[in-house]
């Protein structure tokens, strides 16, 4: 692999949220192999001319393969057709700066060995596989009167369906032996299925249980959707580590998620655009109408969970069109909370909840080269986060995916 030598970096500390004196930064074998301001030298040199270099950015809550604002209609489609409208998708995120994202549910093997293998430019992709979900929960796509329910593997979906400790334990054994980065469950009703209030408690906590314990086994972790206190109590109670939107959030339950451990990953963007946009592009009224109520409670659990030291992550949860929303995020958390902070979310807090802090997330000595370098300090303007023109280089594992004068 061809060594690199970015001159002139102004590096961005998201720990201390400050920026160095221009340094250098040397690239070999896919890491960073030096920080310092002597002279090198490298196969290839560019000189960034003060502009700030920071991590790549992290996304932990996606659905790369849903380029439509249906998951209904996804399980109607062909395997292959989905993984070619997934490209556009991963190509755009990798070019807004985003070099890691966590698939919250629909992405395979298949597609992140492909990532892995560079045949398609794309961030790399940590998988669960199919969310796990009871019948009529939130991974159930069947309206009312549908009976009919494909499960081949192979149907492209959201979810699997499995009822009981024994089928939920199968399935999470088989997520992972189809090499699934980490587990998900819904324990809660969700806007984008038909037949559960976003208030439903799902899965018995025997079956949250038995998925965390094996999910542990396997050296991982559990992430759960869960919208209100109740939702995220049943999982945060039963092990679970990572909770996915968690809107309805009050102190009480902040506090049980900070002595547990927990991280939460708000989706915030995901309600602005859906409700500003989602009529327009398809989405069924009797889903629409249950937004509301997610996106006004949104911004305070922000203000509730920093108050009360739970680590956040930053998440979009966008589907269809609307991914190209996917920096708004930026904006909206950036409204209640510090820049810096706002930026270790989408960093090294990242990191640690994917457990790969010895990777990513930071510009440091032995981590691997996923960088991007930007005109101008967003720790003083998170907006230069939101415009990817704004972005001069682009790299992940060292490998250069854009390079702007």
């Amino acid at each position: 692999m061809t060594t690199t030598l970015l001159k002139n970096a102004s590096v961005l500390d998201v720990d201390a949220g400050s920026l160095s004196a221009t340094c250098d930064v040397l690239i070999a074998e896919g890491r960073i192999a030096e920080i310092g301001s002597r002279a090198r030298t490298a196969e290839r040199v560019i000189d960034l001319k003060g502009r700030t270099l920071m991590p790549g950015l992290c996304d932990a809550h996606v659905h790369v393969i849903v380029p439509m604002n249906s998951f209904a209609l996804l399980t109607k489609w062909s395997p292959f057709y989905t993984a070619i409208r997934a490209m556009p998708i991963l190509r755009d995120m990798l070019m807004r700066g985003f070099t890691t994202v966590r698939d919250a549910g629909g992405a395979d093997f298949g597609l992140a060995r492909a990532v892995e293998e560079d045949l398609i430019p794309s961030p790399r992709i940590l998988y669960s596989g199919k969310a796990l979900s009871q019948s009529g929960g939130h991974g159930d796509m069947r309206g009312p009167g549908e009976t009919a329910y494909d499960d081949h593997y192979y149907v492209p979906s959201l979810g699997r369906i499995c009822n009981g400790v024994a089928e939920v334990r199968a399935a999470v054994r088989d997520e992972i032996r189809r090499g699934a980065h980490q587990v998900k469950l819904m324990v809660g009703g969700g806007i984008a299925s038909y037949t559960d209030p976003i208030h439903y408690v799902q899965f018995s906590r025997e079956e949250i249980r038995a998925a965390v314990e094996e999910a542990e086994n396997a050296s991982t972790y559990v992430m759960a959707h869960a919208y209100t206190n109740r939702c995220i109590r049943h999982a945060v109670e039963c092990g679970v580590r990572s909770i996915e939107h968690g809107n309805f959030l009050d102190d009480e339950t902040a506090a049980l998620m900070r002595e547990s451990g927990a991280f939460l990953v708000p989706t915030l963007s995901a309600y602005t655009t859906m409700w500003e946009e989602g009529l327009q592009v398809g989405m069924p009224a009797e889903l629409h109408a249950k937004i509301k109520p997610v996106l006004d409670a949104g911004p305070r659990q922000l203000e509730i969970a920093a108050r009360h030291g739970v680590p956040m992550v930053y998440g979009t949860d966008l589907i269809g069109p609307l991914h190209r929303h996917q920096s708004l995020e930026f904006r909206i958390r950036g409204e209640v909370l510090p820049a810096a902070e706002v930026i270790r979310q989408a960093t090294c807090n990242a990191a640690a909840l994917f457990n790969m802090q010895d990777q990513i997330g930071r510009v440091k000595e032995g981590l691997r080269a996923d960088l991007i370098a930007l005109r101008g300090n967003p720790l003083e303007d998170l907006a230069l986060l939101q415009a990817p023109d704004n972005l001069s280089l682009i790299m992940k594992d060292g490998r250069i995916y854009r390079e702007a004068p």
